[in-house]
């Protein structure tokens, strides 16, 4: 078989996930990964029969069961993946009763999955729903976003009319908006059902004074889309701090919306 190491679908994650521990966005353990593997391109690099171990959770994921996830591990360093892979990381396949997962490959050191793993399974089936190419979910801290939360109001529609009017690109990236939490408990399975519902008219999620979950179908568009919030709120707090000047008024986002042809929520401007 081929090395697991080589495949495009673990070359791709290290690398994302070395950036984002790079750009500042993930501090010590912080942030998480999951990925849906097309299962006969895991089958080129693993015995998909052979099952190392199993890891209970306690969330009923019965709707994806037998699909397979590449997933971080939990109390894991995202500067340490690049380095060691096979403990930072894992490769899981749901099982049938939907609440155990079997270990193909990972975690080494006898680790398990991060402890948003329910959270990350109830958005992959929300979005599945939505669009049958959705394959990634990804949360991570970015700095400005989550100072944008403490500084800005948490209402979604005021909260993506900010973004949008900071630069250019960011009605054009997410037209449909960004949804927004409160503050809630991290690692529950009701911060997960709160997200999940979220992410069903939206591909980012902002949770209130911690960070951000943004999906995709592959890797680069939920990074490219963390991206893009996060440059909007970077310059949301500079120009707020010394006073916002000029911004990109509500005209001037439809004629965008109307030049590339987006499908955006027109509720949102005034």
């Amino acid at each position: 078989m081929k090395n697991i190491l080589d495949a495009k679908f673990m070359t791709e994650a290290i690398r994302t996930l070395s950036n984002m521990y790079r750009l500042g966005w993930d501090e010590r353990n912080g942030g998480n990964l999951s990925v849906l593997l097309d299962t006969a391109e895991v089958e080129e690099y693993l015995d998909t029969e052979n099952v190392i171990r199993e890891i209970p959770f306690s969330f009923d994921a019965t709707a994806l069961a037998g699909k397979i996830f590449l997933v971080t591990g939990t109390g894991k360093y995202f500067k340490n993946v690049e380095y060691d892979p096979a403990a930072n990381l894992g490769i899981i396949r749901i099982k049938e009763c939907g609440n155990i997962a079997e270990l193909l490959w990972g975690y080494t050191d006898g680790g398990r999955f991060t402890s948003e793993l329910p959270a990350h399974l109830m958005s992959h089936i929300a979005r599945l729903e939505c669009d049958e190419s959705h394959r990634v979910v990804l949360h991570t801290h970015p700095t400005y976003t989550i100072a944008m939360t403490l500084a800005h109001s948490l209402d979604e529609r005021e909260f993506t009319r900010t973004l949008w009017q900071m630069q250019t690109e960011s009605i054009v990236v997410f037209p449909e908006g960004v949804a927004v939490l409160p503050w809630m408990v991290c690692g529950t399975n009701e911060i997960g059902v709160a997200t999940a519902e979220k992410l069903r008219g939206a591909r980012l999620c902002v949770w209130g004074e911690h960070g951000i979950y943004g999906v995709g179908r592959d890797l680069d568009e939920a990074f490219g889309l963390i991206e893009t919030v996060e440059k909007a709120a970077q310059l949301y707090m500079i120009a707020a701090s010394v006073g916002i000047k000029n911004k990109i008024t509500d005209d001037e986002l439809r004629r965008l919306a109307a030049t590339f042809g987006l499908d955006y929520r027109r509720d949102y401007l005034g």
